[in-house]
């Protein structure tokens, strides 16, 4: 593993996950438990190229990478200064060969890497919709929380245009967001084939939802056992310690 240097607000976190490093800030954008969830979630063919809209600090595709037999990953990232501690990651870790981060909007991904080529898609887009909350103009997260630089149909019309046929794209959202996902995701020829709701705890109502979607595929819709993260007394539950791969306490 190569040294880097860190800036201001900046750490080394230990992803326990093949001995994997990730580059952090404290005052920005640090990943969250959805993007691991997603990592987790998707089921990658052996020898997949992958890309990761809107990436962040590259936790998707270093996990995915981790976890799979994947050819290439590509993560794309909008905002120059998250883009780049994402690449420093790369380099830190010394998978400039394995893992691509592209500085740029991900609704041009299909020009700069390809149309109809990619055997997987992954994003987790921003939840908030355009005008749903106040937005802190100092804030640094807030491109990755809102729809500022892309919508939820950009996602989706750019996964659809990256993939070949019979490609997957896998989305985390939230619940409430999924008869626009839905209607969107058949818009534009990809065809929802699992799906899993998360739950904090058996006795709440879940707040993410798992998707797998697959380009120009026949209809046929798989519900998935959902997936509590917390025990009632707020303990973690069995499968988030054997996703995170931590011993149980």
């Amino acid at each position: 593993m190569k040294e880097v240097l860190l800036k201001e607000n900046e750490r080394i976190d230990d992803l326990q996950c093949n001995g994997l490093k990730i580059i952090q800030n404290t005052e920005g954008f640090c990943f969250g438990m959805d993007a691991v969830l997603l990592a987790n979630f998707c089921d990658i063919k052996n020898g997949s190229e992958v890309v990761d809209l809107g990436t962040g600090t590259g936790i998707i595709p270093l996990l995915v990478w981790a976890k799979n037999n994947v050819k290439k990953i590509y993560g794309i990232e909008i905002q120059e200064e998250v883009a780049q501690m994402a690449k420093r990651t790369i380099d830190m870790n010394e998978l400039e060969e394995d893992i691509e981060i592209i500085n740029d909007n991900l609704i041009k991904a299909p020009d700069i890497l390809g149309i109809n080529k990619f055997d997987s898609v992954i994003s987790n887009p921003p939840y908030m919709l355009q005008g749903g909350g106040l937005i802190n103009p100092k804030d640094k997260k807030a491109i990755s929380r809102h729809e500022i630089t892309c919508t939820l149909e950009d996602v989706i019309r750019t996964a659809s245009r990256l993939l070949k046929h019979n490609g997957s794209f896998f989305m985390v959202h939230r619940p409430q967001r999924i008869v626009d996902i839905f209607c969107l995701l058949r818009q534009y020829k990809l065809e929802p084939k699992k799906i899993r709701f998360v739950h904090p705890k058996v006795s709440d109502k879940p707040n993410l939802i798992l998707i797998k979607s697959v380009k120009a595929a026949k209809p046929e819709l798989k519900i998935e056992p959902p997936l509590y993260v917390y025990n009632e007394d707020l303990t973690y539950t069995e499968e988030i310690y054997r996703i995170y791969g931590m011993e149980k306490r």
